[in-house]
């Protein structure tokens, strides 16, 4: 009744209190509301003062409205009036976001005059645009005074309602205990002996303990468990003998303890003991007790299984993120490490680790070791193993089956393998093996071996199946690995063999080069450096766009064809025309083929230098620009007519012409140089600026800190990079001279050419060269026309130049003995090295070079046989 009467006045006073407060809300509403749609208020909030106006009314108001503030406020919420003058100009406090977007908005607040319920109404325009805010409240202390004031008339009718209660509770209490006084004695014992029986048959231990320590009652099942004797019940807990020394302390503590597990014996206890109060002060404790042995056993299994999932689990994540064999091996030897064995080596067959299949027999390397310790005895990595048929390890190989070793210290075959290792293995701790073969596909790859030696138990059946799984789960990876590292090899393989393996000897350029395949797979990139005639070298960049074999063939052909087209000494833009076309007729005869057949997309840069001029003519087809260094250190980008990819067709390629003075650099690149995920091209290009930005330094210091500066740790597109000085090749060793367009002038030219021979010191080679002169000049005067021109040039070898204004072009012909002209391109060919000829805007040009005295060089044997003499 007590309960009742006080439920009730709880629920009258929250009753009250809500109806007050809705009241108090709604009278906060209605006068806000009010007040914000009175008339002059959108004036006067435009003043300049509007709180000189709107104070005395606002006052006025709240008076007459009975509430205990309004207050006017900007958007903002700086106030304009308020019941304390010196809060006007403060923040408002309170929650104004909903009014500002037009709603009415009531809150309670710790406010200025303490806890207060206020309504917050917009003030808004013609336009609904919130102009104001208006807010109207009442403090707690005046809503809850009504409350207050009706307490005592409800206090009163709680009262008379419990006298009620007593009187009408005292009468049934003395009619029940008369009905109880005819309750019979059997009936009384027949009930105690029902609770006893209960008590007693339970299978759960029951202990009841009182305020002094003594245990007052005991079970069947707690005397059980706790091995109890029979006399138990009565003694004091300190004395009952066979009572686990944990469990009297928790008895004799009388706190309380929820589900907490003790071992009592070879049981593993839950106990619950919760104190009881039977005359409403602590006199003793209520324990029970549970046998949870075997639902320990279950959790454990449990408990392991879990733990062998969650590694195959950690495996399938961890093994194989990368396609390299050692380091998926190193993988696989670290997830297994210390979770299911303490020690874990990886041995492959030796031809596995090159990206071939494994031979029959054949020796396993030590790929990676993992261990809880670093001073083991086992084999270290890079060790090339010979196993014995008798070990584990070579029966697990051939037959494919995971070998069990629980006993190391009892096993002779192992131990046949290197008896003294194996006795530092067994005295070092490690007792316990398992042998499972990497098999993918059929073929064993290698063999794993797990080690143990903290864990006292040894591997069992249940560990040999998860390590045949774990194995099994890393060969596909070891396999995958293992074949990605042989297609690598092979187009790494093809690509090095289509890329110059050493470069060409030439006078007019020293150079250095650099080329990196990607580590993700080898591209198109490619350069060259090729001697033209002239002592003149070209300088080719490119990049077929792709990875693999594909784009390394393609790029082999696109290499073929620029030194086929540079032989015919074409100009760049002629080149690069011919290269378009080219692509295009691959990608017409990889239609209809698969998704590799043509050329995804090539850029090509080609540069040729004339050492006599210092003139550079370039013309790139879609390749990045290169970069001239000047000898003082001015670094630029060379703005060239960027030209269409190669394959593209329909547009024109165009040259550009630079003077570089000697030892300038010009640097040619690929864009996996200068563009990576962290950075775009722009920034890459500013990098390659700064670190060409120091004349001092040759080609190949240039080379290194190009290198030291942008090449990232794992490039992901090759990078190519040629950087070349040049070099002059000065007026002491050219000579050059305008040729009368008639036929005695030949052997003027003759005359003059010896001469100059001689200041060279390459007076043996006269014989030769004027001879070959001879030939030249006469077919240009002959067949040509003027201006003809002679130029000879002393580099690595001697180069004799015959300049005429036709575009005729020469054919060598094979005369017949009758016939009484015709040999001299014939002879031209068989006295020089090489020939050829080469067109320029105003004719064409014939040059023959010939090799210097001293070098090995057919031009004497040639010339003996002509004359029908022995060489000399």
């Amino acid at each position: 009744m007590v309960l009742l009467a006080a439920g009730a006045l709880l629920a009258l006073v929250l009753q009250s209190r809500h109806d007050t407060e809705r009241e108090a809300r709604n009278r906060s509403v209605s006068v806000a509301q009010t007040f914000a749609h009175s008339l002059g208020l959108q004036d006067t909030l435009k003043t300049s003062d509007p709180s000189k106006t709107l104070q005395p009314l606002a006052e006025t108001t709240r008076k007459a409205a009975g509430v205990d503030f309004i207050v006017v406020m900007d958007t903002n919420g700086i106030r304009y009036s308020h019941p304390q003058p010196d809060r006007i100009g403060k923040r408002f406090v309170g929650n104004i976001e909903p009014s500002l977007k037009g709603q009415v908005h009531t809150e309670s607040v710790d406010g200025p005059l303490g806890k207060e319920i206020q309504a917050v109404v917009p003030v808004t325009g013609p336009d609904g645009k919130v102009n104001a805010l208006v807010s109207a409240g009442l403090t707690v202390k005046n809503v809850t005074g009504v409350v207050d004031r009706q307490l005592p008339v409800i206090l009163l009718a709680i009262a008379t309602g419990l006298a009620l209660a007593t009187v009408g509770t005292a009468l049934i209490s003395r009619r029940l205990r008369r009905q109880t006084h005819g309750l019979g004695t059997q009936e009384m014992t027949r009930m105690y002996e029902h609770h006893d029986a209960v008590l007693h048959a339970v299978r759960e231990g029951v202990l009841i303990t009182d305020g002094e320590g003594r245990l007052l009652l005991a079970n069947d099942e707690a005397k059980r468990l706790l091995g109890l004797p029979e006399d138990a019940d009565g003694r004091h807990i300190a004395d009952v003998p066979g009572l686990d020394r944990r469990m009297a302390d928790l008895l004799l503590s009388g706190r309380e303890a929820t589900d907490e597990v003790l071992e009592s014996g070879d049981r593993l206890l839950v106990v619950n003991q919760r104190p009881t109060h039977p005359r409403g002060r602590p006199e003793g404790a209520a324990i029970t007790i549970r046998d949870s042995t075997e639902m320990q056993v279950l959790t454990s299994r449990a408990e392991t299984a879990r733990r062998r999932l969650k590694l195959l689990y950690d495996a399938g994540g961890d093994i194989g993120t990368s396609l390299d064999v050692v380091r998926t091996a190193e993988e696989l030897a670290a997830v297994a490490v210390p979770r299911f064995a303490d020690f874990v080596t990886v041995d492959l067959a030796d031809q596995v680790i090159d990206g071939e299949e494994p031979r029959a027999g054949s020796d396993m390397r030590r790929t990676a070791v993992s261990g809880i310790r670093s001073d083991h005895p086992l084999y270290p990595v890079g060790r090339l193993i010979d196993f014995l048929p008798s070990t584990p390890q070579a029966r697990g190989y051939g037959t494919g089956r995971a070998e069990l070793v629980p006993h190391l210290a009892d096993a002779p075959g192992w131990q046949a393998q290197d008896p003294p290792r194996a006795q530092a293995i067994v005295d070092y701790g490690i007792h316990s093996l398992i042998a499972a073969p990497l098999m993918a596909r059929g073929v064993v790859l290698g063999v794993v071996n797990f080690w143990r030696s903290q864990k006292q138990e040894p591997f069992d059946e249940d560990e040999l199946s998860l390590a045949e799984e774990l194995v099994a789960r890393a060969a596909v990876s070891m396999d995958n690995a293992r074949r990605y590292t042989r297609e690598h090899a092979l187009a790494v393989t093809l690509q090095r063999s289509l890329l110059p393996r050493a470069l060409p000897e030439q006078s007019a350029m020293d150079v250095a080069h650099f080329y990196l395949p990607a580590q993700s797979g080898v591209g198109g990139d490619w350069f060259d450096v090729i001697p033209l005639a002239g002592c003149r070298v070209a300088l080719v960049v490119g990049d077929v766009v792709g990875h693999g074999l594909h784009a390394a063939a393609t790029m082999g052909r696109l290499r073929t064809a620029v030194h086929n087209f540079s032989s015919l000494d074409l100009p760049p833009d002629e080149i690069l025309a011919r290269l378009d076309d080219l692509v295009q007729r691959i990608d017409h005869d990889g239609e209809g083929d698969d998704v590799n057949g043509g050329v995804l997309g090539a850029t090509c840069l080609y540069a040729v230098y004339d050492p006599v001029s210092q003139r550079c003519t370039v013309a790139r087809a879609g390749h990045l620009p290169p970069l001239v260094v000047a000898p003082d250190g001015t670094t630029e980008i060379v703005e060239l007519p960027a030209g269409p990819p190669l394959g593209l067709g329909g547009m024109p390629f165009e040259t550009a012409e630079l003077d570089l003075a000697e030892g300038s650099q010009l640097v040619l690149y690929t864009d996996g140089l200068i563009e990576e995920r962290t950075r775009d091209i722009g920034e890459g290009l500013e990098l390659l600026r700064a670190a060409l930005s120091h004349p001092d330094r040759d080609p190949h210091e240039s080379c290194r800190a190009v290198l030291d500066m942008l090449l990232p740790p794992r490039p992901t597109d090759d990078v190519a990079l040629l950087i070349a000085r040049t070099r002059t090749l000065g007026p002491d060793r050219v000579a050059q001279w305008e040729v009368p367009f008639q036929p005695s002038a030949v052997g003027a030219m003759r005359n003059a050419a010896a001469k100059k021979l001689d200041e060279w010191g390459l007076g043996d080679l006269g014989f030769a060269t004027e001879l070959i002169l001879s030939e030249l000049i006469t077919n240009a005067l002959r067949h040509g026309s003027a201006p003809v021109r002679v130029r000879l040039l002393h580099d690595h070898n001697l180069t004799c130049e015959v300049w005429d204004g036709s575009s005729t072009a020469p054919h060598l012909r094979y005369a017949a003995t009758t016939d009484e002209g015709g040999r001299g391109l014939f002879l031209v060919a068989q006295l020089s090295e090489h020939w050829g000829t080469r067109y320029t805007p105003e004719g064409k040009v014939i040059w023959a070079e010939l090799a210097l005295p001293g070098g090995e060089s057919g031009t004497e044997a040639a010339l003996a046989a002509f004359l029908d003499v022995d060489a000399l």
